[in-house]
């Protein structure tokens, strides 16, 4: 089983995070937004014409695949 780099949600969000400016510095997507709540993150990740809202999981699995390629 692979393991990951975060043990609980915390870890999840700043992961993600981290993938995401990576992304951004490598050229991948032109920009992310992060929305902090006392609960949660939410990650905007904008493409040509929208942008929607994706849970910490959703935003971490689609920035690791582009960084990943």
């Amino acid at each position: 089983m692979a393991e990951h780099p975060f043990n609980d949600q915390l870890g999840l969000e700043e992961q993600t995070e981290k993938l995401g400016k990576q992304a951004v510095t490598l050229g991948l997507i032109p920009s992310f937004v992060v929305h902090y709540f006392a609960d949660t993150w939410v990650f905007y990740i904008p493409n040509e014409s929208q942008s929607e809202p994706l849970t910490p999981e959703e935003a971490y699995f689609r920035l690791k695949q582009l960084v990943k390629q």
